[in-house]
């Protein structure tokens, strides 16, 4: 299963740091930014991907995230 993302995270230091958090909470999943694509675009991958819980975990951190249609 891929869920992707948009978002508004624009600098590669940000995004790191998000992936750690995102890393760190969801451990199974492979996790991945492409800032230069331009809606920002966060890509996750995995059995199980939760995306109201990366939604808040984003926007928790001052971010803007939603699911790309």
């Amino acid at each position: 299963m891929v869920e992707v993302f948009k978002t508004n995270v624009k600098r590669r230091q940000e995004s790191q740091i998000l992936l750690l958090m995102l890393s760190r909470t969801f451990p199974s999943l492979k996790i991945n930014f492409d800032l230069n694509d331009c809606d920002k675009i966060l890509r996750i991958q995995g059995n199980e991907v939760h995306p109201v819980q990366v939604i808040e975990l984003v926007e928790k951190n001052g971010y803007q995230c939603e699911i790309l249609e």
